[in-house]
């Protein structure tokens, strides 16, 4: 018996019934981030592993456990599949000297993502990403924060999430993070044996992530002491800014004084958006900013960078909009041909229709009209075209709108206006 194959686990085949869904959703996505003024960067599925190591922290969750390394014949070579798109931008502004040629730089990416990480409801291995970056030397201002955001509400708003909520939190300059990371290690040291066993990792490598932990213990240990960040006065000052203009630009949202956000490189303003729906893992997309990485990674160290970004996952967005597929597509027309030797004719008249920007499809192994008929019902065809033996004859085909079942017959030579009128 030959062995059978499935689709990989915690991936998923997107089907030609819900591809129309996928398509709205990018093609929404693409006009609304080009309204805004970002433009769309594409960047490869894979790139050396090191850039993640350095971007995401080594003993980030997604580099302690999630990351798929690509095996490779040359031991010199390691490479990873991307877990997501922050640091591949950052590689290719430095890589193509966006620095040196706009002071702003605003890119937009669609495309799939890889973890390595337990399958569950709307969170796969591979998964697809929406996402957003600003990145420059004008990048560090509390109204370009405010901007991500509100462009962020504005695509759920459009993908017809279900109530989405905006929560954000600041964690301050990098100077702040290790004032606060050195507070919060003391007071955490009091409960270190009571912390689960992630937490007790993060306590050792990055304490922050202890804040946002799910494990109700830890939860109610970070309640006893954690109300609000102790940031400086900039820090503060620059938040309260970006509260401000969203409140101007009527954006809801609330504080949230224990997200941090899961990667090492977010400073100042981290947000995440959650919708109904969704169960427990009820995110659908998260950022921040983290001007800092660009150093990490081979920026001009005399520059002073400012960036900004987000992603939004387009598997979970679907299941928040309640669509998980749409019904089938639709054609234009369906060629039916009664004879054989009519073929040549139909395969004419599929080329023309479908040069004039006509959708058209046809059978290519005959059968009965009724069968014929019953296929192009299943093809959702708006008409079917049928050229049968009176037709051949006098150069015409007969037009049947298959709503409504009316038909008529017309010279073959005006077709492709007749249908361009009857399709409007």
């Amino acid at each position: 018996m030959n062995k059978t194959f499935a689709v990989p686990r915690g991936t998923s085949d997107i089907l030609p019934d819900a591809i129309p869904l996928w398509e709205a959703l990018e093609s929404k996505a693409r006009k609304i981030c080009k309204s805004y003024g970002y433009r769309e960067i594409r960047t490869p599925i894979y790139e050396d592993i090191n850039l993640f190591k350095r971007s995401l922290g080594a003993t980030s969750d997604v580099v302690h456990k999630q990351l798929l390394e690509m095996v490779s014949s040359k031991e010199e070579e390691g490479y990873a599949l991307r877990p997501e798109g922050t640091a591949s931008i950052v590689r290719s502004y430095l890589e193509n000297s966006f620095d040196k040629k706009e002071p702003l730089s605003k890119f937009f990416y669609i495309g799939p993502m890889f973890r390595g990480e337990r399958p569950q409801k709307g969170r796969l291995r591979q998964f697809h990403q929406i996402g957003v970056e600003a990145i420059g030397t004008d990048g560090a201002s509390p109204f370009l924060d405010a901007e991500i955001l509100t462009l962020v509400m504005h695509l759920l708003q459009e993908f017809h999430v279900q109530g989405p909520k905006l929560k954000i939190n600041s964690l301050g300059s990098k100077e702040d993070k290790e004032r606060i990371s050195l507070w919060l290690r003391k007071e955490f040291t009091k409960h270190k044996n009571e912390l689960c066993e992630d937490c007790q990792r993060r306590y050792e490598h990055n304490v922050f992530r202890v804040l946002d932990c799910k494990n109700e213990k830890c939860r109610k240990i970070v309640d006893s002491f954690v109300q609000d960040l102790p940031l400086s006065d900039i820090s503060r000052g620059y938040f309260e800014a970006v509260q401000k203009a969203l409140k101007e630009a009527g954006i809801n949202f609330e504080i949230a004084p224990h997200l941090v956000r899961g990667l090492d490189y977010y400073t100042h303003t981290v947000f995440e958006i959650t919708a109904e729906g969704l169960g427990s893992q009820d995110a659908v997309g998260a950022g921040g900013r983290y001007a800092g990485l660009l150093d990490d990674l081979g920026g001009n160290e005399k520059t002073e960078y400012g960036a900004i970004g987000f992603a939004l996952g387009m598997e979970r967005i679907l299941l928040a909009s309640g669509k998980a597929q749409e019904g089938p597509q639709t054609i234009d027309a369906f060629v039916i041909e009664t004879q054989a030797e009519y073929q040549f004719r139909s395969f004419q008249l599929l080329s023309d229709l479908r040069k004039n920007g006509i959708s058209a499809t046809t059978n290519f192994s005959g059968g009965s009209m009724k069968s014929l008929m019953n296929q192009a019902n299943k093809a959702n065809a708006r008409f079917a075209l049928i050229i049968g033996d009176q037709e051949f004859k006098d150069e015409t085909v007969s037009v049947k709108n298959m709503s409504t079942s009316q038909q008529e017959t017309v010279a073959l030579s005006g077709i492709i206006e007749i249908m361009k009128d009857k399709l409007k």
